[in-house]
């Protein structure tokens, strides 16, 4: 268990945050400004707060009440930061090794073979980092970190530098490493995807104090009003594979209000899911439409609409199950099906808006 709480006041600047992070990938929310990296830099213990107060398990690292501050290399924390920041002189197996030295030896509990395994850079060992592309330069700084046993992995914006291509070579190989060894993770982002995809639980800053905290769901579908567009905007339901049609190509996705249809294969049958629905990607309607391309119609309760003088709305419907369901719509549709709050609507959501490198398994 992480338990973190920190003050501290710089120009223009005041943080005051507070937050507890268990197993898995915790994620700190939010836009730039709102005091991630100063989250982070505070438990790494390369700054120092005004007051505060950081442990992880039992170990205190930080209580400035008592006149403690451990030392950053004796803390064994990982970091990973956006830049890959290898040695260049050295071959990577050197850059994976440079991580285990600072390590005591009978705390080296995290073997090379399976960080190259699970990383997939084997075949990049002799190399040096010149000749890597972005994303191999940064699974070998996460190998890196690995190799030195840390207690708790940080991971500063590590995607932030990279395409999307490059991104979604990274984010399985962040699943894996969070799935097989073990090590909690604080993981930094201000962006949605990567965070709906990775975290078990997020913490939502905003101008360097906690905003919200919780499960994915309950966080990230009211931090819908900071996406910088209609584009931007998508909500996070979790359901779970019951089939897959090899003939189409596509996952049957179990959920209260209805199924889902994804692209691709998203697991095994029985296996829990997290998936993101753009807003712009939902059709409202009254009833059950029929002859309709559409597979997947969900069925809820309209409960807010968002308006302005434009010419859009924004709809949240409140599925069976708990999850929250938004949806764009034009305010001249609104009034053509005469939708109020209270009202049951079908969600109709097209199978090709669905994008299937978001799906996240939960099990």
């Amino acid at each position: 268990m992480i338990r973190f709480s920190c003050r501290l006041a710089r120009p223009g600047f005041a943080f005051d945050v507070a937050f507890e992070a268990g197993a898995g990938v915790t994620a700190l929310f939010g836009p730039s400004g709102s005091g991630k990296t100063t989250a982070i830099r505070l438990l790494a213990g390369l700054e120092q707060p005004d007051r505060g107060h950081a442990s992880l398990d039992d170990t205190v690292l930080l209580d400035t009440d008592r006149g403690i501050a451990v030392a950053p290399h004796r803390r064994r924390i990982g970091l990973v930061f956006q830049d890959a920041l290898l040695l260049p002189h050295l071959s990577v197996r050197a850059n994976l090794a440079y991580g285990r030295w600072f390590t005591p030896k009978p705390e080296r509990r995290i073997a090379l073979e399976p960080v190259v395994d699970v990383l997939g850079i084997g075949h990049l060992l002799d190399r040096r980092p010149g000749s890597l592309s972005g994303g191999e330069r940064q699974r070998v700084a996460i190998g890196r970190a690995l190799l030195a046993s840390p207690r708790l992995l940080l991971m500063d914006e590590p995607l932030a530098s990279l395409d999307r291509e490059r991104k979604l070579e990274i984010l399985p190989f962040i699943e894996r490493l969070r799935d097989e060894f073990a090590i909690p993770v604080i993981y930094v982002s201000h962006a949605i995807d990567e965070v709906a995809r990775l975290a078990a639980h997020v913490v939502r800053l905003e101008a360097g104090r906690v905003a919200a905290a919780g499960p994915p769901r309950n966080v990230l579908s009211p931090a819908l009003a900071m996406a910088g567009s209609r584009f931007d905007a998508v909500s996070f339901l979790e359901a779970v594979v019951t089939r897959y049609l090899t003939d189409y190509g596509v996952t049957v996705l179990a959920h209260p209000a209805g199924d889902i249809v994804v692209p691709g294969r998203s697991g095994p049958d029985g296996a829990r899911v997290r998936l993101a629905i753009p807003a712009a990607g939902v059709t409202l309607a009254r009833g059950r439409p029929e002859g309709l391309s559409v597979r997947t119609m969900l069925t809820g309760r309209l409960t807010g609409l968002e308006t302005d003088d434009g010419p859009l709305a924004l709809v949240s419907i409140a599925l069976p199950g708990g999850d929250m369901l938004r949806a764009y719509a034009t305010r001249l549709a609104i009034d053509g099906l005469g939708l109020a709050a209270g009202d049951e609507v079908t969600a109709l959501v097209k199978t090709v808006s669905i994008d299937e490198s978001l799906l996240a398994g939960r099990d």
